[in-house]
Order: structure tokens, then C-alpha cells, then sequence
């Protein structure tokens, strides 16, 4: 076939019948991607760098930077410099040397880094790539892993199997960035709605629920981070393969069928075979095989299995920890139900959701205004509104929803619905609180019961019901003291008072209010507590298996008085062990005081010079993106726990790695309208910075903070040492700007 240049030749690929060991009728193909000029990805830099040309956002002769460590760099190099862009490619010392010669040789600038950081190769090469963006002007980062033009190069791989074959009822693809095997399955699932989408991953890859191994060898499928581009509603089954079992796979691809190729395509051969050995007459079945074996010759090649390989998978729930061929088969119509109760509104809610649909679960969200959630439709998920205040509605609303599946668990990320989740899941019989314990941890008053029968250290404080009862409080207490409604949420309405008339305007204030900002009815109660002066954490629990386990304790920064919210963490928060300890016991004895034995808490507590003192118990992960710095600074994720917790699955405590991590907010510097928050690009290249997100939208009423409404974005960063953490989010924060314009 004859084309004017290299990059027309991209695609159009052969798809090349197996002899496979397969029932008569069956039939088994693999298209060949691997004969792109370089490999699989020479589609995804083909569309991307194109699109970015034909938008602007890249112009002529300008840099191209992308991290990778193998086929995409390839990709980027062939189209980058063919189109006249000099390309930079930031990689790891994993690179092969086969890889790096082309690279070179195409006049490609390759940076190497030295070592693993937060989140292992993957976020040291995102690391300097952020270097590489500040110090070149004007370059374009192509991001294959949340580019929407990565999956969307596939539709061309699909409609030539449609082409070549006609009809596909199984695709078997490897998964890494998610765009070849969700770009082409969801091409062809509209032609074929009952085809089998089977996706190949490796041990030690998170992106299916297993934990992070950084050790493992396999390149090319697998990751250590969460791409955007992975759909997992598409997919029906997935595969884990080790090492050995792939490099095995491998090198039988080339003996079998004269294919020598990467380990991704041994891989995906290696599932391919067995599910074709299974098939029934009639079965059409293809593997994507990505890429040409060259590049592995010194490794994959020359690889001896450290002991047996396994010639048949287990077969295991998802959630399960793996270490050898298995596999987790959930059809797309018979996922379990995972019931989310409303949810908060700062991210983490929706983050969970992603959670639950990558653990296999349909994550059904329940909301009584749906448009409440202004990012929902960036998860994949379910949305059912109904009147979340009426037990029943939630109740028939779920059912409803599951359609005859089995409803696995129920959870929520906001504070003001946990009795509501307590009550469903006792409905529904699955794991969950008590309704009491729930209402312990939401209602302050109770909680100030429990903590004063167990004499767990708190305040001196009075609950009153009307203003005539505040001064005799504020004697009680004494003065300054802290008014706050019993049944509030994100610091909204917490006040601290240097006198008596302050005290008693504020709780009238508070009294006043009949309905908190979810139109739910409110307590009709203020809390007056003598203010605890001293360093304010937040104390991150998970109680699992009879016992409360300390996650870790949270520096917590905010606002001068008179208000409370929170404008930045430090996570871990840098204390001397004996005094973590403290923190940590006194937590563990509030959290038994309330009955609290099931999921996440956190706890807000000053640590005094007599020792902690508990403020708040919160039924619940920690707002305020916590749980990512969480996971950022020790591999914890949080909210995949909660999630597990939810459904009955083993949580993982153990921490995988041993940083720093810590946020700062995004906040209005004096009352107007939003005009714009601008500075965020920069701020992204600063080294160590992992996140800016803004969630302000112009035009918006804006003020200094008073409550966590009132934050507009937030930025996180990683790093060795605390002190390194602040320098980097102080370098952050001066390029980011806020501008307001008056009312």
C-alpha cells in the first residue's frame, strides 16, 4: 500500500488468524498492531498531536514533552519530529535499551530519573515533566493518561476488525493507560452489544484493586496511578498475570504462532488462548497485540521463572489480593449495587465513586438534587433522585435501581447523612453502624453524653436550646468560649466568643436557623464549649475487625479567630511518636465511648499540655481532601477502604510507602463576585506539586473564609520532608491569584 509519509502508514494493521488449541468453530485472531511503523501506540500520538495542532495548543515548532517509558514514547517521537516539534521524553532507568536507541536516533531529548518518589516511577517522571513544562515555554504535554483523543484513536482499530471480520464476540486487550481496550471496545460495543470485553493487567498494578508493587517487571500494561481513561463499566473480566507467567506467555507467543512480540501481547495471548479454549462453537475472539519484541530481547527473552508457572487462572471476587494468574468475572449487567447516599460536594464523593465502579460494584449515588453534584458526569455511575429524607423512598429507590441484583453495601461521604446510611443498611442487611452510633457521632449533644460517661477528655461545655440559657453556658464554661450548632458541618456557623454579648447574638443567630444547607430540619440546639487552646490534628481511624487502627494524625491550619476553617494539612503531621500515641488512644477510647466499631472516623482534637482533647467525633472519612494527601504521602487510599468496609471486603492499612504530603486552599481575600483564579498552570510545573484544582466559577459571590463553602480550589504536594512540603505549596500558592471584583 502506498502512503506520502511515514505517519499515513499508522494503522490499518493486519489481523492475522491463530492456530489455537480451541473447539472446532471457534475462531481466534490477533490484530497485529504491533506492525504500526513503531508499535500500538503510533495511533494514540497520531490523533493527539494532530488535534492539538488543528486547537492551538500546539503551534508550530513547539516542544512536545510526555512521560513514558516505552511504546508511547515511540508513538510521540515518530509523529513529534516528523511534524517538526522537538520532543522531550521523561523515563526511568526501566527503559530498554532498544527504546532508547530509537529515541536518540530520531533526535529525541530523553531525560532518565534517578528514583522512585510518591507513587513510584510513574510520579517521579510526572515530577520532572513539571521541571521540563516551567523551563520550556510554550511546550505541549499530550497527557495519554486523561487525553479523551488517547481512547478515541481506537474507533479507527475498530472499524478495521468490523472490516476484516464482520462480527467480534470477545476482545481480549492489556490495560495500562486504558485507551486501547475502552477506545475499541466501546467502538464496538455499539455495533455488538453482548460482546465480551476481557482486560489484562499484571500483579502489583492498582488499577483493579490490587496493591502497589513497584517491583514488578512487566511494561506496558499496569500502572500505579488511576488514568481517566479507563472505563471500567466496559469491561467484563480481567486477568492478572506475574512476571513470570507473563515473560512465560511471551516467549510461548513466539514458539506457537512465529509472533515475536512484547510482553503486553504475550500477555493478552496468554488469556486469549484460555478463553478460546473455552469457547463455544462459533466464538469469535481477538487480542490486541501491542507491540514487537525487539526491545526485550536482553530481558523478557532471556527471563527464567524463579518457580512454577501457572497453566490455569483462579478464579477470585475483586478485592482480592492476588500473586499469580487469576482472573475477577463480573458481566456488566450483573455487577453487585454499591448504594451511595448522597454524597459531599469537595471531591472525595466523587472519587468514591470511581472507587466502587474499579472494584467491580455498580455505584448507584441517591440524591435528592442531583444538581447539587456539579462533577458528576465525570464518574461512572448511576444516578437515582428521590426524597433521600424518607427512609422508605431511599429504601424502594435502591431496589429499584439493582433490578433484582444484590445490593453489596451502603455508604455516604457527607456528614449530614450518616444516620440516614446507618438506617439502610440495617434495612438492607448489609454491613454498616448502628442507627445509634451514627446519631452519636452527627448529634454533638450525644456526643458530649457519651465522651463525659466514659471520661474521655472534652471541653467543659452546655448544650442550650434558647438564647435566655447562653449566659448561664457561657458562666459555666467561662470565657472565650466556642458557639456552635450541635448538628452542623464544614466549620458552617462555628464561632469563637471573647465575651458574653457575642456569645448570646451568635446563638441566636444559630437558633434561628430552621434548616441546614441540605433543607433538612435542624436540632434546634447550640453547643457552648470553653475554647481549647493548643495545635489542632485531625486523628484519621478505621476500625476493622474488633480493632481501631490509627492511619495516622493530620496537622490541621485555619483561619484567625473568630472563625475555624480549615485552610491547609500537613499529613503526617510530624509529632513525636509518644505524643501520636496519646492522640491515638484517647481517639481509640471516643470512638468505643459512642460504640463506634465499623469504617472510617476521623476526630478532631487539640493536644493540650495536659493531653488530647476530643472536639468532634466525625463518623466518616476526613473532608477537606485529606484521604488524598493521605494516600499521596503513604499509599493508603482511604476511600478504597471505605468502599471495602462498606461491601464486607478485608481493608489494607499497611502503608506501601513513607512522604510527606500536604494542601493548601484556595480562598477569596476579601467579599465580591469571583472574576477569575488564575496562575494554576504555573503552579502545576512547581516540582512536588501533584494537584491544583479550582472549583470557584465566575461570577460566583465570594468572601473570606467563614466556612468550607467558602474554599475555591486547593492545591497538594509531595515531598521527603515536611519542611519541603511547605516550601513547595508556599511556591505554589504565590503564583495562583484570586481576583474579585466588588458587589
Amino acid at each position: 500500500m502506498r502512503h506520502d509519509t511515514l505517519i499515513d502508514a499508522i494503522g490499518n494493521t493486519p489481523v492475522v488468524r491463530l492456530r489455537a488449541d480451541a473447539p472446532a468453530g471457534v475462531e481466534v485472531y490477533a490484530k497485529l498492531e504491533l506492525q504500526n511503523p513503531y508499535a500500538m501506540k503510533d495511533r494514540v500520538a497520531h490523533r493527539m498531536i494532530l488535534q492539538a495542532r488543528r486547537t492551538g495548543a500546539l503551534t508550530d515548532g513547539a516542544p512536545i514533552v510526555e512521560s513514558s517509558s516505552g511504546t508511547m514514547a515511540l508513538g510521540i517521537a515518530l509523529v513529534g519530529t516528523y511534524l517538526g516539534h522537538p520532543v522531550h521524553i521523561v523515563s526511568d532507568p526501566r527503559i530498554d535499551p532498544v527504546t532508547l536507541a530509537k529515541l536518540t536516533a530520531m533526535g529525541c531529548t530523553v531525560h532518565i530519573v534517578e528514583a522512585m518518589t510518591a507513587q513510584g516511577w510513574q510520579s517521579a517522571r510526572l515530577e520532572r515533566l513539571a521541571e521540563l513544562m516551567r523551563d520550556l515555554p510554550g511546550a505541549y504535554w499530550p497527557r495519554q493518561y486523561s487525553n479523551p483523543d488517547n481512547p478515541a484513536a481506537y474507533g479507527a482499530l475498530a472499524d478495521e476488525l468490523v472490516d476484516d471480520l464482520g462480527t467480534v464476540d470477545v476482545l481480549v486487550g492489556s490495560v495500562g493507560s486504558g485507551g486501547s481496550l475502552c477506545g475499541t471496545s466501546a467502538a464496538l460495543l455499539e455495533r455488538f452489544p453482548d460482546l465480551k470485553v476481557v482486560g489484562v493487567d499484571c500483579v502489583g498494578s492498582v488499577l483493579f484493586g490490587q496493591p502497589d508493587l513497584a517491583t514488578r517487571k512487566q511494561s506496558g500494561l499496569g500502572n500505579s496511578l488511576f488514568p481517566d481513561n479507563i472505563d471500567y463499566r466496559l469491561i467484563d473480566e480481567v486477568h492478572w498475570l506475574s512476571d513470570d507467567e507473563a515473560f512465560h506467555a511471551t516467549k510461548s507467543l513466539a514458539r506457537e504462532q512465529k509472533i515475536f512480540a512484547g510482553n503486553t501481547s504475550g500477555s493478552v495471548y496468554r488469556v486469549l488462548s484460555h478463553l478460546a479454549a473455552r469457547a463455544a462453537p462459533g466464538t469469535r475472539l481477538v487480542g490486541i497485540m501491542p507491540d514487537r519484541g525487539d526491545r526485550y530481547a536482553d530481558t523478557v527473552y532471556r527471563h527464567e521463572p524463579s518457580g512454577p508457572v501457572a497453566r490455569e487462572p483462579a478464579r477470585v471476587p475483586f478485592g482480592t489480593t492476588v500473586t499469580r494468574w487469576s482472573y475477577a468475572s463480573i458481566p456488566r449487567g450483573e455487577r453487585p449495587v454499591l448504594a451511595f447516599l448522597e454524597s459531599n460536594t469537595t471531591g472525595t464523593g466523587m472519587l468514591a465513586l470511581r472507587t466502587a465502579t474499579r472494584l467491580g460494584f455498580d455505584p448507584v449515588l441517591l440524591a435528592r438534587d442531583p444538581g447539587r453534584y456539579a462533577v458528576l458526569g465525570t464518574t461512572d455511575h448511576t444516578t437515582v433522585a428521590c426524597d433521600t429524607e424518607d427512609d422508605m423512598a431511599v429504601l424502594a429507590a435502591v431496589r429499584g435501581a439493582a433490578a433484582g441484583r444484590t445490593v453489596a453495601g451502603a455508604t455516604t461521604t457527607s456528614d449530614f447523612y450518616l444516620e440516614h446510611t446507618a438506617r439502610l443498611a440495617n434495612a438492607l442487611g448489609v454491613p454498616g453502624h448502628a442507627p445509634e452510633t451514627a446519631a452519636a457521632c452527627r448529634n454533638k449533644a450525644l456526643t458530649r453524653e457519651a465522651l463525659r460517661s466514659a471520661g474521655v477528655p472534652q471541653p467543659e461545655h452546655a448544650v442550650v436550646t434558647d438564647t435566655a440559657g447562653i449566659p448561664g453556658a457561657v458562666a459555666l464554661v467561662g470565657l472565650p468560649c466556642v458557639v456552635k450548632p450541635v448538628d452542623g458541618s464544614g466549620s458552617q456557623d462555628v464561632r469563637w466568643c471573647p465575651d458574653e454579648a457575642t456569645a448570646v447574638e451568635h446563638a441566636a443567630r444559630v437558633l434561628a436557623v430552621t434548616e441546614n444547607v441540605r433543607g433538612q430540619q435542624s436540632a434546634g440546639m447550640v453547643l457552648v464549649e470553653k475554647f481549647v487552646d493548643g495545635p489542632e490534628y485531625s486523628v484519621e481511624m478505621f476500625c476493622t475487625g474488633g480493632e481501631a487502627v490509627c492511619v495516622g494524625a493530620t496537622r490541621r491550619s485555619t483561619t484567625r479567630l473568630p472563625h475555624f476553617v480549615e485552610t491547609g494539612h500537613l499529613f503526617p503531621a510530624g509529632l513525636p511518636t509518644a505524643r501520636q500515641a496519646e492522640l491515638a488512644e484517647v481517639a481509640r477510647h471516643a470512638l468505643k465511648a459512642v460504640g463506634f466499631e465499623h469504617g472510617p472516623a476521623h476526630l478532631e482534637m487539640r493536644l493540650t499540655a495536659a493531653g488530647p482533647v476530643v472536639i468532634e467525633i466525625n463518623g466518616r472519612l476526613a473532608g477537606g481532601m485529606i484521604p488524598e494527601i493521605v494516600r499521596a504521602a503513604t499509599g493508603v487510599d482511604l476511600l478504597e477502604q471505605q468502599v471495602r468496609a462498606a461491601v464486607g471486603l478485608p481493608v489494607k492499612l499497611e502503608p506501601t510507602r513513607s512522604r510527606h504530603a500536604g494542601l493548601r486552599f484556595l480562598t477569596a481575600g476579601e467579599a465580591g463576585r469571583l472574576v477569575s483564579i488564575t496562575g494554576t498552570a504555573a503552579a502545576e510545573r512547581v516540582p512536588g506539586v501533584v494537584a491544583v484544582v479550582t472549583t470557584g466559577v465566575p461570577g460566583r459571590v465570594v468572601r473570606p473564609p467563614r466556612d468550607a463553602y467558602d474554599r475555591l480550589g486547593h492545591i497538594i504536594a509531595v515531598a521527603d520532608t515536611p519542611r519541603e512540603v511547605a516550601a513547595v505549596l508556599d511556591r505554589a500558592m504565590t503564583l495562583v491569584r484570586v481576583e474579585t471584583t466588588a458587589e
